[in-house]
């Protein structure tokens, strides 16, 4: 999707965006095709991390050095969907007007969704003609993905310095503070090529189900997370909290051991425990009572680099809540905070350095059909003047090891690290020979 008909953009201290969200939603026309992939039009983009501040006292971290949205939507007409299995794609519009607000009879949507139709198949038949001819040129330049330059990633915490900062969580914890707190830090390297092509080497290098490329104003984000935050289909609900990590040696009989230990891990299930009984507190808020059920818990899901505990929360969202009230409830997803969320969110402001801006937060849509799927910006990347921020964390519990949890957050980076050019990635071959 592209050339969004209105666009919605709030930093951090802006007035509140979730008000002018929730009237997008009440005043998108409902027209769903059963025939169709869920995303038939309407809303889609970002909502970051510090999104959260409008909704509850949390506090941000000290530092916004590389300051983008928290909020980035648009109002989008059309979109293209493919199946890949099927090798089938469907060119969907809506005809909305410019004004969502304005009531149209279906005459005049279906005129413009044709208009619009054929403005973007001419829009894709000129660039595919400018891609025949580029490639056909004897003396085009050749593309590349290796960089002049590449200096190494920083990170905005010492060794030293995180592990103290989970030996603060920890001992917080023992004394009843709080259960368990998210805790991540932040690598930075300076980009060295485009942003699509490291999003396509990140794909090629780490592929998971909820990946996504987003071209926002002044910045990108690149994302190949495995995680689900909330979907919403005909009113049924499902989130799917991932907690519970070991690498993969790329030896089988290795990685089935990891995978058993972990599925008896009594710090990884206490994990991934207490972050589902946190999801069904929140869906419990704008969903019917009966409804709220755990489908899987701690089921093991295996990934290219990783192996997660993933759990499954669903419930029925009741008639008098919207989308909006189900995001507004549940954000950000409590796989990446901690519990209770509120308070392990003001212990994260306090100890992390940086604001998270996309990190953490969720890239989705809400589709004019009904539908809503939005993942957890986990193992992403955000391109912002000229430069890359690579977060990693991990959840802190009463029995975390310092040393420990700094590993597993190189262990999680190890598919975003393998996708950058390999001069990039001297300092952290080095970091995770460390921790072998």
């Amino acid at each position: 999707m592209s050339d969004p008909l209105r666009t919605l953009v709030a930093y951090p201290g802006d007035p509140d965006p979730w008000p002018t969200l929730q009237g997008w939603v009440r005043s998108l026309p409902l027209h769903r095709s059963i025939d169709l992939p869920p995303m038939q039009g309407g809303i889609a983009g970002l909502i970051g991390y510090e999104a959260a501040t409008w909704l509850e006292a949390v506090g941000a971290s000290s530092h916004n050095d590389f300051p983008t949205p928290a909020i980035s939507l648009g109002l989008y007409d059309w979109v293209i969907a493919t199946d890949h299995d099927r090798g089938v794609s469907w060119l969907i519009s809506q005809g909305f007007a410019e004004d969502p607000t304005q009531t149209d009879d279906d005459s005049l949507r279906s005129k413009r969704a044709v208009e619009r139709s054929d403005e973007v198949m001419a829009m894709l038949e000129d660039a595919m003609a400018m891609l025949e001819n580029a490639m056909d040129r004897p003396d085009r330049p050749r593309p590349s993905n290796s960089p002049t330059v590449a200096p190494s990633l920083q990170s905005n915490f010492s060794s030293e310095q995180f592990r103290s900062a989970v030996a603060e969580i920890v001992e917080r914890i023992r004394a009843g503070d709080f259960f368990q707190v998210n805790l991540a830090q932040r690598l930075v390297q300076r980009a060295s090529i485009s942003s699509q092509a490291l999003f396509q080497r990140l794909r090629d290098s780490n592929p998971a189900p909820y990946s996504v490329y987003y071209q926002g104003a002044g910045f990108e984000v690149l994302s190949s997370s495995p995680e689900l935050f909330i979907k919403l289909n005909q009113g049924c609900v499902e989130t799917r909290p991932i907690k519970g990590t070991v690498r993969r040696t790329g030896d089988l009989a290795t990685d089935l051991a990891l995978g058993d230990s972990l599925l008896q891990s009594e710090k990884d299930r206490a994990e991934n425990i207490m972050i589902v009984d946190l999801m069904r507190n929140d869906l419990s808020r704008v969903c019917t009572d009966e409804s709220v059920r755990v489908r899987k818990l701690c089921q093991l899901e295996r990934y290219k680099f990783v192996q997660h505990l993933v759990s499954i929360v669903e419930g029925r969202l009741r008639s008098d809540q919207n989308v909006v009230d189900l995001l507004k409830a549940c954000f950000p997803g409590g796989s990446i905070t901690g519990a209770p969320k509120i308070e392990a969110m003001r212990k994260i402001a306090q100890l992390e350095p940086h604001c998270r801006g996309p990190y953490c937060g969720s890239m989705g849509y809400i589709s004019c059909s009904g539908d809503a799927e939005f993942n957890i910006l986990i193992r992403t990347i955000t391109a912002t003047q000229d430069h890359w921020l690579i977060p990693v964390g991990g959840g802190i519990t009463a029995r975390s090891h310092p040393e420990a949890e700094e590993a597993e957050t190189w262990a999680k980076a190890e598919g975003i690290l393998r996708a950058l050019p390999r001069q990039a990635r001297r300092k952290d071959d080095e970091q995770a020979r460390r921790f072998e």
